[in-house]
């Protein structure tokens, strides 16, 4: 078995999608003073042209006693998918991919890229007069120069929505006049077509391949290849710029406006400087403190600054906070912790390793 089971109806879609394009197409006839009497909403179906003609062919045994109700009437028309083809001059590299986000549970999944394929499609227009068949024809090929772009939402998990150029390669007619009086005329346009669209393989929910940690060395002395001095590391982390846990540490002791940037806790024990609290909806950094004040810089990470209450609670944004962040990089806002720290031990991280050894 190549794959567990998938199923993204693109080819079901693309055919749909082809055989909407043809609909409310009309017929209007026209007196010698051209006042129109007559207008035919022609009608279309799914199935190979073989099939119609069947039916006009055995209209006379379908009538019953009196009753003209099994004849198939014309004008009419019918498309069907007559092949589907690689297409190579659209190819992409067969190993990559690509992540988006699952619409229905907001996680991210991961894919392969689409592979092209040309799906063929044929039309038919089936008529009685001539006059009716270029009617019909001219209310087609106008918006084929020689493509038109048909957007499909190929796959609902993901919301992919592509343009699907639609090509008009040949057009064939074919009168069909012979037999005797009792047969009935079918006059037949061909219309072949191909829809350049893209198939999608298993789309599956991973976390794999989150960068989840940047670090980085610097080095001195790098023209001696052999033995260079490491002398800084830096690293990156996701880190929490709301808090999750509503941890309540400590409450506001007073009043005050947007303008403010220190004021009076129930308890300042826990905090610490260049730490990040949060105030209602407002994010706030500390400076310093000061006994049970804190001196604290207004509306980080985007918030804005707003007045507050008396004995309103005060989360700490703390590493409590940055776990439950690095659990949902997918849906979830957050910033960056960088840290710096100095060597000069001349050793170098070990990837394999995940521990500094030595060159």
């Amino acid at each position: 078995m190549l794959t567990s089971h998938f199923y993204h109806e693109i080819i079901r879609k693309v055919i749909i999608s082809f055989g909407t394009l043809f609909n409310g197409i009309e017929i209007k006839h026209q007196d010698k003073n051209d006042k129109t009497f007559s207008v035919i909403n022609v009608p279309i179906s799914y199935g190979p042209t073989q099939k119609f003609l069947a039916r006009l062919e055995q209209s006379r045994d379908l009538r019953s006693p009196g009753k003209p109700a099994g004849a198939l009437t014309l004008p009419r028309m019918s498309f069907e998918m007559i092949g589907v083809q690689y297409d190579a001059s659209r190819k992409i590299s067969t190993m990559q991919t690509f992540k988006a986000v699952n619409k229905d549970t907001n996680k991210l999944i991961k894919g392969y890229m689409p592979v092209p394929y040309n799906i063929n499609m044929q039309l038919s227009i089936l008529t009685k007069l001539n006059e009716d068949a270029l009617e019909i024809l001219e209310q087609i090929l106008p918006y084929f120069q020689p493509s038109f772009n048909l957007t499909v939402n190929l796959t609902d998990t993901i919301g992919e929505t592509r343009d699907i150029p639609i090509t008009l390669e040949a057009i064939q007619m074919d009168d069909n006049y012979e037999g005797d009086f009792l047969t009935r005329r079918a006059l037949i346009y061909t219309l072949n077509f191909t829809c350049k669209a893209y198939l999608y393989g298993p789309i599956s929910a991973t976390t794999d391949g989150l960068i989840k940690k940047v670090q980085v060395d610097y080095m001195q002395g790098t023209d001696n290849r052999k033995t260079p001095n490491r002398q800084l590391r830096y690293t990156a982390v996701p880190i929490a710029i709301k808090d999750y846990d509503n941890d309540d540490t400590a409450r506001t002791g007073e009043v005050f406006d947007d303008r403010v940037t220190a004021f009076t806790v129930s308890d300042a024990t826990p905090f610490v400087s260049n730490s990040y609290i949060q105030i209602d909806e407002e994010v706030m950094r500390i400076r310093s403190k000061s006994g049970q004040r804190l001196h604290v810089e207004r509306g980080e990470y985007g918030t804005v600054a707003v007045p507050h209450d008396i004995d309103v609670q005060i989360n700490a944004i703390t590493i409590q906070d940055d776990v439950y962040v690095e659990a949902n990089l997918d849906e979830d806002d957050f910033g960056f912790g960088e840290t710096r720290t100095e060597y000069l031990d001349g050793q170098v991280y070990s990837i394999s390793q995940s521990r500094d050894s030595d060159l």
